[in-house]
């Protein structure tokens, strides 16, 4: 069975969840991608969690509407590189060209979302591999591994065996963003932890990171809109 649709002007999908641990119907909305969950114990009707996302309508449209819609990545659309916005433009030669106000893409039509993502994907590694160099040696301590993602929960992570990985999105932030990410993730090198010795380690490394964590909680979100 195909979930329900809260119908309307835009209809909503919904998506129903059931679980073995809840004791009322709750309601999430994705920021990452817009999608309604409601989640139901496991013996409740589904009407009556229909009935629940109909009475908060007004709420469920608000929020999508704050979040704004998707943008589908290829000719003509505009996305932010290094936090500055470029219109994809038809490319000549073999190669991606980056310019003041365009990414050039070569190809057809239909493959340069593939080959936009796979050329960010790759300045977003030598971008963030260079930073974590030069904050790992601010630390002191080195690290074994750099891997890249397009994670749906957390930019970075790093792990015990001093394993780094980031999400490739990143190279949309403005370039202290991902210099902030990427400290970020080398001070845990030092500190696996948030405590306030983490923190100054980020501070020692990097510099005043508020900023930047600032700007990555207010904008992040939007960056999972450009869908390629």
């Amino acid at each position: 069975m195909s979930d329900p649709i809260l119908p309307g002007d835009p209809p909503i999908p919904l998506i129903l969840r059931r679980s073995a641990r809840a004791r009322r119907i709750s309601l999430r909305i994705s920021q990452l991608d817009g999608r309604v969950t409601l989640t139901m114990p496991a013996r409740l009707a589904e009407r009556e969690a229909l009935d629940f996302a109909r009475s908060k309508e007004d709420w469920i449209r608000k929020h999508l509407d704050a979040r704004g819609v998707d943008v589908p990545v290829g000719l003509g659309a505009q996305l932010p590189v290094g936090g500055q916005m470029l219109t994809v433009t038809q490319g000549a030669g073999r190669s991606v060209q980056i310019g003041q106000d365009v990414v050039a893409v070569p190809g057809p039509a239909e493959r340069i979302p593939k080959r936009l993502a796979a050329y960010l994907r790759e300045v977003a590694r030598d971008r963030l591999a260079g930073a974590c160099d030069d904050y790992a040696a601010r630390l002191g301590k080195p690290y074994h591994r750099l891997t890249m993602r397009d994670t749906r929960s957390r930019w970075g992570s790093c792990t015990s065996d001093g394993g780094l990985m980031f999400s490739w999105r990143l190279i949309m932030t403005p370039p202290e963003v991902l210099d902030y990410v990427a400290a970020h993730e080398v001070a845990h090198l030092a500190q696996m932890n948030h405590s306030p010795a983490f923190w100054a380690e980020v501070t020692r490394i990097y510099g005043d990171y508020k900023p930047a964590r600032r700007w990555l909680k207010q904008n992040g979100s939007d960056l999972h809109r450009y869908q390629f």
